[in-house]
């Protein structure tokens, strides 16, 4: 694998590395993501059960839709091996090293003709609190994305202003919603970032892309006659995050097993579930 997405990674806030996954591997990926979508379905509402979360949406258009899941690596072995797969390693030693714990696993669908299906401009770093269990935020965290089908404008692939990580965390509303919100070129514009700058990420399936948790972001609509399925891995040095589960000790791959970590959801230990969620 070629090292030009550290250069690209440290100059522009992301890059994006080509075929790291093959046909049948990105075809392993997707059945697992119809497995996951139809256990989500069949719950009928949003579901949680430990770490692992389905949120469900009534969408205007479709009816009720899979927005995304998470944790759900739990459950599948094709996600769980994925999160752990050394090409991922080999893409983020460079940057974050050889001992790395795992915060973010994600699967979001962008069915075609969704009505709610848009991520209005955020960074990540709006996500990541309580603050103080996150050190040298800026420097130690890397969010990845494995494309399962082709992205691109029309089915709302992820839209960045490149050089945007320079300007450091900005200070939008953490209560401000980011999910289901249009991309508002005043919400660049308020920041002095020219919404002319701003590119689609346009990746073919089994490319994988990494971005910067200070990268401004987001994602329209899908409006045409594919989905827009994306895998997404956020992954921190470990000796800089208090939570999170391994992903790699050392370089050698932690598989998920015993107690589920503390990450995002802080009633873990007192309301684990399962349960459906209003």
């Amino acid at each position: 694998m070629s090292q030009d997405h550290v250069s690209q990674f440290h100059s522009d806030g992301y890059a994006v590395i080509r075929g790291v996954f093959d046909a049948d591997e990105v075809a392993a990926l997707a059945a697992a993501f119809d497995r996951i979508q139809a256990d989500a379905l069949a719950r009928g509402r949003s579901w949680r059960h430990n770490n692992i979360f389905y949120r469900l949406a009534e969408d205007a258009a479709l009816g009720r839709i899979v927005r995304y899941a998470q944790w759900a690596a739990w459950i599948d072995e094709t996600l769980e091996r994925t999160r752990r797969d050394k090409r991922l390693l080999d893409i983020l030693e460079p940057l974050i090293g050889r001992d790395v714990k795992q915060i973010i696993n994600q699967l979001h669908w962008k069915p075609p003709g969704a009505a709610m299906a848009e991520f209005g401009f955020h960074q990540d770093s709006r996500s990541r609190h309580p603050r103080s269990a996150y050190r040298d935020l800026a420097v130690s965290y890397i969010q990845t994305g494995i494309a399962i089908d082709p992205h691109g404008a029309a089915n709302g692939a992820m839209v960045l202003c490149p050089r945007s990580h320079l300007l450091g965390e900005l200070p939008y509303d953490r209560d401000r919603p980011s999910m289901d919100v249009n991309m508002n070129p005043d919400d660049l514009q308020r920041f002095g970032v020219n919404p002319d700058d701003a590119v689609t990420v346009d990746m073919a399936p089994g490319d994988v892309a990494l971005w910067h948790v200070h990268m401004l972001h987001g994602s329209g609509p899908n409006s045409s006659k594919i989905d827009r399925r994306f895998y997404i891995n956020g992954y921190v040095i470990a000796d800089n995050c208090d939570r999170g589960e391994w992903a790699f000790r050392n370089g050698a791959p932690c598989p998920l097993e015993g107690d589920p970590a503390l990450v995002h959801y802080e009633d873990l230990h007192s309301k684990p579930g399962p349960m459906y969620v209003d």
